[in-house]
C-alpha cells in the first residue's frame, strides 16, 4: 500500500496530469475535419486502436500474460469496454463529422460530463456536494457560452441531423465506458487494463472495418491515412485514454470526468494556432466559467486538501 505521502504526491500528479486530456483529444478534432475522403471512420479506428493496442501491449506484455486467466475469464467485459470507448467513441465521432457541425458536435458532447457525475453519484455512490453541482452548471454554462460564440440566441437554431445522433450516442457510451471502469475493478495496472480494452475494441471494430474495405466508395488506405491512424493512436489513444484511466482510479469518475468541459476551450487554442481559426472574447468569458467550474468540483477533500496545500 502506498504511504500517506505517496498517496498525496500520486493525487497531485493526477490533478496536474487531466489539464492534459483535452489538448490530447484535440489532435482527434483535427484529424476528423480531414479524415472525409481520406479514410472511412471504421478502418481509421481499427488502425488507431490496432497501433495503440499494440504499443500498450508491448509494454505490459508480462503483466497481461500473468494475468492472462483473469483476462480471458473476463473477456466480454472487455469487449464492452472496446465497444464503448474504441468502437463507438471512435468510429462514430467521425462518422459524426461527415454530417454534422463543430457546434452541435460541442454542444452534445458537453453532456458527457453529466451523465458520469450523475451515474457516479446513483451507480457508484460517490459523493457530490453543492459545490460541485455549481461547478457543473458554471463549466455547462461556459461551454455553451463557447460553442454558440457568445450568442445565445443561436440556440434556437440547433437543428438535430443524423450526425447529431451519432454524437448522442457518443456522449451516453463514454460516460459508461468510464463508469464500468469503476464498476468493474481489475487487479491489471493502467497499461494493461488499456491494452486489454483494446484488444476488444479491435474485435469489435475489425468486421466493420472489413465492411468498409469492401466498399467501392471506400478511399484506398495510402499514407495520409497511415499518419492519421499513427497521430491519433500516439495522442488522444495512448496518452489521453491512459491518462483518464490512470486519473480516475485516484480522483474518481465525476471529478475527471469533468476535463471534458474543456474541450472547447483547447480546441478553440488550437484552432487559433494550426487551422488560422480566430480568437474572441466569447472564449475568454466562456473559459473563466469553465475554468472556475471544474476548480469547484476539484476542490474537494483528498483532491486539493489543507494537508496537500500545507505540504507544498
Amino acid at each position: 500500500m502506498p504511504s500517506e505521502l505517496g498517496t498525496v504526491r500520486m493525487r497531485r500528479w493526477a490533478v496536474a496530469l487531466i489539464w492534459l486530456i483535452p489538448l490530447l483529444w484535440t489532435v482527434n478534432i483535427v484529424v476528423a475535419r480531414q479524415a472525409p475522403g481520406v479514410v472511412s471512420a471504421h478502418v481509421l479506428a481499427l488502425g488507431r486502436w490496432g497501433i495503440a493496442g499494440a504499443i500498450l501491449a508491448a509494454f505490459s506484455y508480462r503483466e497481461l500474460w500473468a494475468q492472462r486467466a483473469y483476462v480471458w475469464q473476463h473477456r466480454w467485459r472487455y469487449v464492452a469496454l472496446g465497444g464503448c470507448g474504441m468502437w463507438i467513441c471512435g468510429a462514430w465521432v467521425y462518422l459524426a463529422g461527415e454530417s454534422t457541425v463543430g457546434m452541435n458536435i460541442s454542444l452534445i458532447y458537453a453532456s458527457s460530463p453529466v451523465l458520469i457525475a450523475l451515474g457516479s453519484v446513483i451507480w457508484l455512490g460517490e459523493r457530490f456536494s453543492k459545490r460541485q453541482i455549481l461547478g457543473v452548471i458554471l463549466a455547462m454554462t461556459g461551454v455553451v457560452h463557447v460553442v454558440v460564440k457568445g450568442e445565445w440566441v443561436h440556440l434556437s437554431n440547433v437543428h438535430l441531423v443524423p450526425g447529431d445522433l451519432w454524437i448522442v450516442a457518443t456522449s451516453v457510451s463514454w460516460a459508461a465506458y468510464a463508469l464500468l471502469q469503476k464498476r468493474w475493478p481489475s487487479p491489471l495496472g493502467s497499461t494493461a487494463q488499456l491494452a486489454a480494452a483494446c484488444m476488444g475494441g479491435v474485435a469489435v471494430l475489425l468486421p466493420f472495418a472489413v465492411w468498409e474495405l469492401y466498399q467501392a466508395s471506400t478511399p484506398e488506405v495510402g499514407a495520409h491515412a497511415l499518419w492519421m491512424m499513427v497521430a491519433t493512436a500516439l495522442f488522444p489513444g495512448v496518452g489521453a485514454y491512459w491518462i483518464y484511466g490512470w486519473t480516475q482510479k485516484i480522483l474518481g469518475a465525476s471529478r475527471v470526468a469533468m476535463t471534458l468541459y474543456l474541450g472547447p476551450l483547447y480546441t478553440a487554442a488550437v484552432g487559433w494556432l494550426v487551422l488560422d481559426e480566430p480568437l474572441g472574447l466569447h472564449h475568454l468569458a466562456g473559459g473563466v466559467l469553465i475554468l472556475s467550474g471544474v476548480a469547484l468540483v476539484m476542490a474537494v477533500q483528498g483532491v486539493l486538501s489543507r494537508q496537500d496545500v500545507s505540504e507544498g
